[in-house]
């Protein structure tokens, strides 16, 4: 028994220490932040087909007076036809999911298909959206924007972050007459993104309603703590 009491003295003492030194230590600690706006090389365009009633079409036909269906196979077909009028490839277009969707009670399920077509450039859209025959088109939306180099652009951010920190470290240290010295701490924070998608239905795209998200915006931030000397 008095052995563990001397034992739990002894790290009692050395935590107390511990906090002694840091108490006495004088630092600064501060945040610094960066945002880094990144152009992307690929850009996932997100279309959604659905079948559909040609009464819906007409102008004058009631949901209960719908009987026409169009075939999903029908729908595809003719995308793929308007897709390669517009330019792209059969291999940028790869099938992302399939699934029934409920109209109405008592009448049929419409099965829609979505297809994920990867681009290099926003003015592709344009072309897309001019040859696209809005029937059978559910949604066309901005999936995930990428670039090859966006581990270089990581480290660019971090570090413009530690740069900011220690500017502002500087700047109010040397306000109070003294100066700033070694690194005592790092902690990187949540890097987060303002990476943000235009959401549009058909009737509203068109690439110019996706201005604000042709890049990709990454923000950093960094805890630094500073020792301050004389």
């Amino acid at each position: 028994m008095k052995l563990k009491l001397f034992l739990s003295a002894i790290v009692f003492f050395m935590v107390l220490t511990a906090q002694a030194q840091e108490f006495n230590e004088r630092y600064i600690e501060v945040t610094g932040t960066s945002e880094i706006e990144i152009v992307p090389d690929k850009i996932h365009y997100i279309i959604e087909i659905r079948e559909y009633f040609k009464e819906e079409f007409d102008g004058k036909s009631k949901p209960e007076e719908y009987h026409t269906k169009v075939p999903l196979s029908q729908i595809e077909q003719e995308l793929r036809k308007n897709l390669a009028e517009a330019g792209i490839t059969q291999d940028a277009i790869r099938t992302q999911e399939i699934g029934d969707y409920w109209r109405k009670q008592g009448q049929d399920f419409l099965v829609s298909k979505q297809f994920d077509i990867t681009l290099t450039d926003f003015k592709q859209i344009d072309e897309i959206i001019k040859y696209i025959d809005t029937k059978g088109i559910n949604t066309m939306r901005i999936g995930e924007l990428e670039n090859k180099d966006i581990l270089a652009y990581h480290q660019r951010g971090k570090i413009e972050a530690l740069k900011a920190a220690q500017r502002k470290a500087a700047y109010l240290v040397e306000t109070l007459g003294k100066k700033l010295g070694s690194v005592i701490r790092i902690v990187e924070g949540n890097n987060t993104s303002g990476i943000s998608f235009a959401q549009s239905n058909v009737m509203s795209s068109n690439a110019a309603s996706f201005d604000s998200f042709r890049t990709i915006k990454k923000n950093y931030s960094i805890l630094v703590r500073f020792e301050i000397v004389d």
